[in-house]
């Protein structure tokens, strides 16, 4: 046990460190590209913070036949990257963080409703006998493959004309650091966080089964939680750096991220499609997901500029206690 909780340090302190660089080599490509810390965040940032949970998925349905971790896994760090949203505004004293975010993160925001009430519909149609399939591949994973592209598609062409629209150039923040050197800065860096995040998930099941918690609980809350611990770091740096788009399109962008990866572990999985093959308790961490990502929405949208406690915004709250609330019933509930 000694030697599992010290192998969690260590992959813990190499993704802080490595985040850390990540956040800030992303920073510097969204500079130096003219492309913006919102695109950025959404699809270079969140693709390597979202590695770990393909690794996971991978793993649990090529290998371990168990897909209740799985999905379990996707859909609760879709859940607990968005109660990151209260850390980042705690940690943003200047202001509510939701009065200073680009409001192109309200798009990004959508398509994750869209994609994770998907994923949570075909859940509670398949507890009901309906499931369809092509061979041992869901109906629903080119449909999850071709959402997700239409997001990318159309958040890319929305920050291109929203920075067209600027004609004044800012004050260049990285003026000794080419775009080369930030590149190859921060695909270094990202092996590292991709390295040790991959090692994460399995160290936190061998502390989740000496436990002997329920498995659809496990994959919900301490695999989802051990695989999104990159994002918690890389978002942490990128607010200390004052990248406050990069951190928020990064959650925002591992949402979408994970979802497609549900397609990937459906073409693996050979017992049948995947989410007719999982517990329907799985939906409430969707519709968890779903609930949070609108209160995130209209947050972003209204702009409060009230903090609670002079600490964080009534939306933050609002994303903690649904947070709370997934993970009680996800323990009082969860499939054996």
């Amino acid at each position: 046990m000694v030697l599992i909780w010290l192998e969690l340090a260590v992959c813990a302190a190499a993704i802080w460190a490595a985040g850390v660089r990540v956040s800030r080599y992303g920073d510097i490509i969204a500079e130096k590209t003219g492309v913006g810390g919102t695109w950025i965040g959404l699809v270079l940032i969140s693709t390597v913070t979202s590695l770990p949970e393909l690794a996971t998925g991978i793993s649990a349905v090529g290998f371990a036949d168990a897909p209740e971790i799985a999905l379990g896994d996707i859909l609760g760090s879709c859940v607990f990257n968005l109660v990151i949203l209260t850390v980042v505004d705690f940690l943003y004293r200047r202001e509510s963080v939701y009065t200073r975010a680009s409001q192109g993160h309200i798009l990004s925001a959508a398509f994750g409703v869209i994609l994770i009430g998907f994923v949570g519909f075909n859940v509670l149609l398949a507890t009901l006998g309906m499931s369809f399939a092509l061979g041992s591949v869901g109906l629903s994973t080119p449909i999850i493959f071709l959402l997700y592209a239409v997001a990318m598609r159309t958040v890319f062409r929305y920050e291109r004309d929203q920075r067209a629209r600027f004609t004044e150039e800012a004050a260049e923040r990285y003026p000794g650091v080419t775009l080369r050197h930030a590149a190859a800065g921060y695909a270094r860096w990202a092996l590292v966080v991709v390295v040790a995040g991959i090692a994460l998930p399995f160290v936190g099941v061998q502390l989740s089964e000496r436990m002997g918690w329920e498995q659809s609980f496990v994959g919900s809350l301490f695999v989802a939680l051990a695989t999104s611990l990159p994002e918690v770091v890389v978002t942490i740096s990128a607010v200390r750096l004052g990248a406050l788009d990069l951190a928020i399109g990064n959650l925002f962008g591992s949402n979408l991220f994970n979802i497609m990866i549900l397609g990937l572990d459906d073409l693996i999985y050979r017992r049948g499609p995947l989410l007719a093959s999982v517990s329907g308790i799985h939906a409430v961490s969707a519709l968890s997901a779903i609930l949070m990502t609108g209160v995130a929405i209209v947050g972003l949208l209204y702009r409060p500029k009230t903090r609670l406690f002079r600490a964080v915004g009534w939306a933050s709250l609002i994303l903690f206690s649904l947070y709370l609330l997934n993970a009680y019933v996800l323990f009082l509930y969860g499939s054996r």
